[in-house]
């Protein structure tokens, strides 16, 4: 049992390196352009996929590429396209620039840069809550409403950790705008945050999976929150898939195909974890341990949807508007600007006996 812990925290490790932003990155081939099979090495294609190495939350991404969903899916609706790794720190100005028009990320972390003016409409949920809050034994915090004029930890203020937190605050009565800010927000890099509450320099720490779980089994937090048993959050996506605005107005077919290949994905990785553990180890995708890299994956809900993936981004954009969190006033207008469905595709897919079946609303 000592050895396994050993072996879960070294993976732990491995992969949290530059998890913020489900980052932890690999640039092999960046610099030349990574072909998948059915794309083109350089010149125009319609699609450019971001990807990276390293986060086994990346998983659907890697396995659209690694099981040919990608080439399935662009082949039947006649679309060119390839597949490029990425910083995904530099997400945002790769879009910006159009060098990337489909990729992955933290639904909440992007919810303010849409409002600030990034380009890009989320198409589907891959999987819920991967976000932990803890503090330590004894510190008195015993919930939510216990953090008024506490420090809290967290990975950066734009990040989903603290887009969440904010919105619980708020049901609280606790004040969360620069007029009534009734907790005070600590920045710290996120392998950084564990040693910070340890220390009692923060009261609370925001933490981001395998992060949080390594860090629960080394120091025995107390956990107050958990965004994947939350009542609130429980049944909203974190990681979602997205194309870039001008993708899905211009080229609405390209789009549509990308959104079913991570559906496909992501069910997959739902029913079959240790496979897709196995798949994204031998791809040199994700490091690790096979054993320990499939119960992590078997421990989030890869249940991919569009609708509830839809209902998430109405919940955030609603509640975010009325905590003043959001530029624009009109939710429904932000909220048509921060999702797309598309003709074509189905609310889901379950993976049953090697088949995938549409699920539909």
């Amino acid at each position: 049992m000592k050895k396994l812990a050993g072996r879960v925290l070294s993976v732990m490790l491995i992969a949290a390196m530059s998890i913020t932003s489900l980052t932890a990155c690999s640039k092999k081939k960046s610099s030349e352009g990574t072909t998948a099979a059915g794309g083109q090495s350089s010149g125009d294609v319609d699609v450019i996929i971001g990807t990276a190495n390293g986060s086994l939350c990346l998983a659907p991404l890697h396995i659209a590429i690694d099981n040919g969903y990608f080439e399935e899916e662009f082949a039947k609706a006649g679309v060119t396209w390839r597949v490029e790794e990425i910083d995904l720190n530099n997400l945002s100005d790769l879009v910006a620039s159009n060098k990337v028009q489909a990729s992955t990320q933290l639904a909440g972390a992007m919810i303010p840069q849409i409002d600030n003016g990034l380009e890009i409409t989320f198409t589907a949920g891959l999987h819920t809550g991967c976000t932990k809050y803890y503090t330590k034994e004894g510190s008195g915090i015993n919930s939510i409403a216990d953090l008024k004029g506490k420090k809290i930890g967290v990975p950066g203020i734009g990040d989903s950790s603290v887009i969440a937190l904010k919105r619980l605050l708020y049901d609280n009565g606790i004040g969360v705008t620069t007029e009534n800010l009734e907790v005070e927000w600590v920045v710290y890099g996120l392998t950084d945050l564990p040693l910070a509450l340890e220390n009692g320099a923060v009261d609370v720490v925001a933490l981001h999976d395998p992060v949080a779980y390594s860090a629960e089994q080394e120091y025995h937090f107390k956990k107050i929150l958990d965004l994947s048993t939350d009542e609130k959050f429980a049944n909203e996506y974190c990681c979602m898939a997205f194309v870039t605005t001008k993708l899905a107005k211009e080229n609405p077919k390209a789009a549509a195909a990308y959104t079913r290949a991570m559906l496909k994905a992501s069910a997959f990785v739902q029913a079959n974890p240790k496979e897709a553990a196995r798949i994204q180890i031998e791809h040199n995708q994700c490091s690790g341990d096979l054993e320990v890299n499939a119960s992590l994956l078997a421990s989030y809900n890869y249940g991919p949807s569009v609708s509830i993936a839809a209902d998430t981004i109405t919940n955030a954009t609603n509640e975010l508007v009325r905590i003043g969190e959001l530029k624009e006033a009109d939710p429904q207008v932000f909220i048509n600007k921060a999702f797309t469905s598309f003709e074509g595709v189905p609310d889901s897919y379950k993976y049953e006996n090697g088949q995938f079946v549409e699920v539909n609303k």
